[in-house]
């Protein structure tokens, strides 16, 4: 049996999975659906676009792979819901799962069933890019106007999201095949609301309680997701919203549980009996 992570980058998190079994590989789409056959198991690492216009491409390749009988882990639904944050909020509100309300835009007159204020981000999004902060309706207004001429706006449009009150930080829990297998708390940067490490939050280890657990269990489960990242925002009542779900996570050893080794931890997860007989 093959094992192959299907990815366009060799990110540190792939590199670590590959690292841990020499047999598990990194292979591109096109690469996968060459080496692979029925009984292999490919798992799915495909990350937003660049331009933050959609998906990197492969998804066509990871349902081929599947239609031959190849196991894959974060099947191409799996991986649209969890990029696709219009995809997300429908998922979760259909599972019942706590998130902010969400509105999709397509032009800056567009109705908004809400009032500010608002978080404003494009509806395929990583990094902390291009989100915003509205705290009225005039704010709101100009800036989908300034945004409506960018390209991922001309593809699909904007999400605009009631606000959750900023705290400083949030939690990211690793879910791999129903188990939370790691999580930290992102606290951001000085000065900055937004809490992702590209604009300079920091990590710290924690451990989430039984509430946080259970919600990221549920959000994983309501898209389907075999491996991916769930952010949640705590609220002024002492609970937690999901606010995204991220199907290409990246983690570290900081993200372990207990001392334990999450990449090992991620590894047993998705693997189960097959771990052993990765070639």
């Amino acid at each position: 049996m093959l094992a192959a992570i299907v990815a366009h980058r060799r990110t540190p998190s792939n590199v670590a999975l590959t690292r841990r079994r020499p047999g598990l590989r990194i292979l591109a789409p096109a690469e996968a659906l060459r080496a692979l056959k029925g009984g292999d198991v490919a798992i799915g690492r495909l990350d937003v676009s660049a331009h933050l216009d959609g998906i990197e491409v492969g998804l066509w390749e990871l349902a081929r792979l599947e239609g031959a009988g190849v196991r894959v882990l974060n099947r191409p639904r799996a991986l649209v819901a969890a990029h696709d944050k219009l995809a997300t909020s429908r998922a979760l509100a259909e599972a019942a799962v706590p998130h902010p309300r969400t509105a999709h835009v397509t032009a800056p007159s567009s109705v908004i069933p809400f009032e500010p204020p608002v978080v404003v981000k494009p509806r395929f999004g990583s990094w902390g890019r291009d989100v915003a902060l509205c705290e009225d309706a005039s704010s709101l207004r100009r800036h989908l106007a300034e945004i409506a001429h960018r390209r991922w706006f001309k593809s699909h449009g904007a999400l605009v999201q009631e606000l959750i009150p900023p705290q400083g930080e949030d939690l990211r829990l690793l879910v791999a095949a129903g188990t939370v297998v790691g999580a930290v708390r992102r606290v951001a940067a000085h000065g900055e609301w937004r809490t992702n490490v590209a604009l300079g939050a920091t990590r710290h280890p924690v451990l989430p309680t039984t509430e946080a657990r259970e919600l990221a269990v549920a959000a994983a489960r309501a898209i389907e997701a075999d491996l991916v990242g769930v952010d949640l925002l705590p609220t002024p009542s002492g609970r937690h919203v999901v606010i995204e779900l991220n199907g290409a996570v990246e983690f570290n050893q900081q993200y372990a549980l207990d001392g334990g080794d999450v990449v090992e931890r991620v590894l047993t997860a998705l693997l189960h009996d097959q771990l052993a007989a990765v070639a």
